[in-house]
């Protein structure tokens, strides 16, 4: 059964770029710029289209940089920097002719959204911060030129402030507006159009009824602007005309299409097709309505962008046989070639599983869709992991994952469920858990587990749970509320009390909450019924807890108080604690070490003593 076992270390060391939106194309169109972890530590680097030249560190020093924005000019680059994992990131200027490096936000102990903008003319950067307490959009103006750094006005004029935190921000390209993505009812966002010397926002709206547009990108005129929204259930694109409030739709159909983004001439939209687990590409031609979609292979391809001359598409790709690297899609005859090479010769023809879609009833009925990983099968049930994913709004993806290609090797089987609450199957599916969070989805996690055992695909009695950020809280849920199905289990950076919880929230974070989860006064007995920390006593199997000391979403002093409250109880429980660390752990050390820590946890009942 170990006989291909895929080792952990190697596979987490293997790099990747990171994928969401954290890459930029050079103005001329020549190089792109993005954010890498090549070193085991995440820098920007630039490279040459043509692969021409190997990519180029830029970056050094303490910290993880990410989100390389060009100026308008080409002879800066912008970028952010976390210290510590704090999400307090800063705003850097890299010049390329003295190679210099400016903090342009110094002494700033408050929190900088990562996603910011350039003005046309290279003179200012819009971003969101809450130093109101509030995360609102701001200008920050600067001198340019050789050694540019941050002017007087360098905390910035505020430019919109609304009961809703903001969350990305795009400058129109001939300069005159902000488009502010902000987070407003329930789970949806809404984009605003604010002028860029301040004033009164519009809302994208249909029909004079305001939509929940995200993903809002700008025309290279500045007169449309290309969003993603949901109000037919699943996210289509449309555009947007700021001049006659006037809206179109340009997609139909199920399947969720996001991402957008605009050819140089504005003839085209190229954007991503999400059929759940797996997505492709589409170019849709906007004055001849052709369209045409591309795929790597089955995977996940991330944020598409036209290069200067429109001929091509950059985009980042990966899947389970392949990590996050940087491909560049030939529109003329459909063919893909890779730009960065981060899988070693050793690892390409490894045994990567692919995973194969299923569903199975929850506990009340409803139909939960699944990704299955299986191991060759013996003659004897394996042990089995379900893999709860974050979010809750997101989903389990064909993807790169190191740690479920080691434990299919190990010879587990591995079920992900896309739980109720979980994206990529249609707004009713993404709502279905609001107000009911750790209720509904706690019941997909959990029949998860009798799937297996009924299909007869994994041994009832070696069962675990494991799952990160809000899958770690669902795996405590499971542990709790279900504690009979589960042989031991591994919550990372979970939260375990919803009171300390949105206690110690950002207001970000907090609105969110409140949306999507009620009120801790009003809603007492719902925040103590759903808060695992108050159940502990009901665990019967082994519990293990990893977390990071600087975490902003899923404080540690949380997994430090329940793992003082198992063991005073007897109960078997490790703790794991990164000083170091916070929600994503940056260190690639760190996550080798925590990933190996997770599996030998699991291993320990999985497989017992006698398979040590």
């Amino acid at each position: 059964m170990k006989s291909y076992l895929l080792d952990l270390e190697t596979l987490l060391k293997v790099p990747y770029v990171h994928p969401y939106d954290w890459f930029d194309l050079s103005p001329d169109g020549a190089q792109v710029a993005f954010s890498y972890n090549l070193t085991g530590q995440w820098e920007v680097y630039v490279m040459p289209l043509d692969g021409s030249v190997p990519p180029q560190q830029i970056t050094a020093g303490p910290g993880a940089k990410f989100a390389p924005r060009w100026s308008p000019g080409g002879e800066q680059l912008a970028y952010v920097l976390d210290l510590d994992g704090s999400e307090e990131f800063d705003i850097y200027l890299y010049d390329f002719a003295i190679q210099g490096h400016t903090n342009l936000t110094p002494d700033t102990p408050y929190a900088i959204e990562p996603d910011y903008a350039w003005s046309p003319d290279g003179s200012s950067i819009a971003f969101i911060s809450n130093r109101s307490g509030h995360f609102d959009t701001y200008v920050m103006p600067f001198a340019t030129g050789p050694g540019a750094g941050a002017s007087p006005e360098s905390r910035g004029r505020p430019v919109l402030s609304s009961r809703y935190p903001d969350r990305e921000v795009r400058w129109s390209p001939d300069g005159q507006w902000l488009a502010v993505v902000a987070r407003t009812s329930s789970q949806d966002l809404d984009t605003f159009i604010v002028p860029s010397q301040g004033g009164e926002p519009q809302v994208i709206a249909d029909a004079s009824k305001p939509l929940h547009a995200k993903d809002a990108r700008w025309s290279p005129d500045s007169t449309r602007i290309a969003f993603a929204s949901n109000p037919h259930g699943f996210f289509g694109i449309g555009i947007y005309e700021p001049q006659t409030g006037q809206t179109g739709w340009v997609t139909e159909g199920e399947g969720d299409k996001e991402e957008p983004a605009w050819s140089p001439d504005g003839r085209r939209l190229a954007y991503v097709v999400s059929h759940g687990p797996i997505t492709e590409l589409a170019v849709l031609d906007l004055q001849e309505g052709s369209l045409a979609t591309h795929q790597v292979e089955p995977g996940v391809h991330y944020q598409p962008r036209f290069t200067a001359d429109g001929a091509h598409l950059l985009l980042i790709f990966d899947s389970p046989r392949r990590p996050c690297d940087l491909w560049l899609l030939d529109l003329t005859d459909g063919s893909f070639k890779q730009l960065t090479q981060s899988l070693a010769v050793a690892l390409q023809d490894a045994s990567f599983a692919m995973p194969t879609t299923v569903s199975y009833p929850s506990l009340d009925g409803h139909s939960v869709p699944a990704l299955l990983n299986r191991p060759p099968q013996d003659e004897d049930l394996p042990p089995a992991v379900v893999y709860v994913h974050g979010g809750p709004d997101w989903l389990t993806e064909v993807t790169w994952q190191p740690l479920v290609q080691h434990m299919v090797s190990r010879g587990w089987v591995v079920l992900a469920p896309n739980y109720r609450g979980s994206i990529g199957y249609g707004r009713e599916w993404q709502l279905a858990n609001r107000f009911d969070l750790g209720g509904g989805d706690t019941k997909d996690v959990v029949a998860g587990a009798d799937y297996l055992v009924r299909e007869g695909l994994a041994d009832r009695t070696r069962i675990a749970v494991t799952g990160e950020s809000y899958g770690g809280y669902l795996t405590m849920t499971s542990l709790t509320q279900y504690p009979d199905r589960w042989a031991v289990g591994s919550a990372v950076v979970p939260f375990l009390n919803w009171f300390t919880e949105f206690a110690n929230e950002r207001d970000d974070l907090q609105h969110w909450d409140r949306e999507n989860f009620g009120d801790p006064e009003k809603d007492r007995d719902l925040f103590y019924a759903r808060s695992p920390f108050f159940f502990l006593d009901r665990i019967a199997a082994p519990v293990q807890l990893i977390c990071g000391a600087h975490d902003p979403r899923c404080p540690a002093s949380e997994s430090v108080k329940a793992h003082d409250g198992l063991v005073s109880q007897g109960k078997l429980c490790d703790l794991v604690l990164y000083e170091d660390e916070g929600h994503d752990f940056l260190k690639t050390e760190n996550v080798v070490d925590a990933e190996k820590r997770r599996v030998t946890f699991l291993a320990e009942v999985l497989e017992g003593a006698a398979n040590d």
